[in-house]
Parts: structure tokens; sequence; C-alpha cells
């Protein structure tokens, strides 16, 4: 069963481009080497948000998402781009 999730970031003000920069890099193609499809995702330059749809294919979300968080590559990434987020929303969503 496909799940898919809207997550929306507000980033530390001034750091929105090396947000994209360091998802980009290394958030992106890890979710992607670890069975995730980035749908789409975009830049609030404005307001120094960041938003994007993540979806996972398979039978259990969570057990993967515990996979990507506890992976070896995960906790490697350095600089963490984690570290510009000051608040972030994760909502669960559905096509109509």
């Amino acid at each position: 069963m496909k799940t898919v999730e809207l997550r929306d970031y507000t980033i530390q003000a001034g750091q929105l481009d090396r947000f994209v920069e360091l998802w980009s890099r290394g958030i992106r193609p890890l979710h992607e080497k670890k069975g995730f499809h980035v749908e789409a995702a975009w830049r609030v330059p404005a307001e120094d948000r960041f938003v994007w749809v993540v979806s996972y294919d398979g039978p259990n979300w969570d057990a993967a998402q515990r996979a990507y968080y506890d992976s070896p590559e995960r906790k490697a990434l350095d600089p963490d781009p984690a570290a510009l987020i000051v608040s972030r929303r994760k909502s669960f969503i559905e096509g109509v």
C-alpha cells in the first residue's frame, strides 16, 4: 500500500539555499536508495520554508522510516541538514 506524507519545514533564516543543497545531496538520494520516492519538493523563500512530498509503496511505513533513520548512511550525513530545521509539520495525505 502506498503511503504519502507531506513535510513542511521552516528553515533557519538565511539558510534555505544551504538546506536545499544538503537535502539534494544527502536526504533525497538516501530516501530513494531506501525505497522511498520523492514526489515533489518546493521552496518558499519569502517564508524560509521547504515543502516536500515523500511516498513509500510498501507494507510498513513506520518500519521503513526507522530503517532509514537508523541506517549508517543517515547517521553519517555531515553536516546534517536537520540541524537547519526550526520547525516541522508532517501530514499523511491522500489524493482525491
